[in-house]
């Protein structure tokens, strides 16, 4: 592949932290996209990904954050997410943060599947269902 080739990544992050992302964008005359490029950019410039220890590393590290944990820990960083954000979060308000996209992802591999002619619904079992090959 060929150094200007672009592919998309896709990524998972609570609606919340989209919204955000998308006012601080449009604050920067920016589209999303290269608001979240940029970001991610400046944010590596604060990681010493070769591992010889600079302190955005090292506080990565300590919270545990993809950066430095590559299988990641999304929920992990949710939970910390509303405890900064709010100081101070109970049980329902920490669990509502982090399953507030679950919605969302799950309307959306729905309708995939469905485009896909992999599944349907079927108001007679009052349910989705797999869509059998020829029928």
């Amino acid at each position: 592949m060929a150094g200007n080739d672009r592919v998309s990544v896709q990524t998972y992050v609570p609606a919340a932290q989209r919204e955000v992302w998308r006012d601080e964008a449009d604050e920067m005359d920016m589209s999303q996209a290269e608001y979240v490029r940029s970001m991610v950019q400046a944010g590596r410039r604060s990681f010493d990904l070769d591992g010889s220890g600079t302190e955005g590393a090292e506080l990565s590290e300590e919270r545990g954050s993809p950066a430095a944990n590559p299988g990641g820990s999304g929920l992990k960083d949710s939970v910390l997410d509303v405890l900064e954000s709010e100081g101070v979060a109970d049980w329902d308000d920490i669990r509502a943060a982090a399953t507030d996209d679950i919605d969302d992802r799950l309307e959306e591999a729905l309708s995939d599947l469905q485009a896909e002619d992999a599944i349907r619904y079927s108001g007679r079992r009052d349910g989705y269902v797999v869509v059998e090959d020829g029928g």
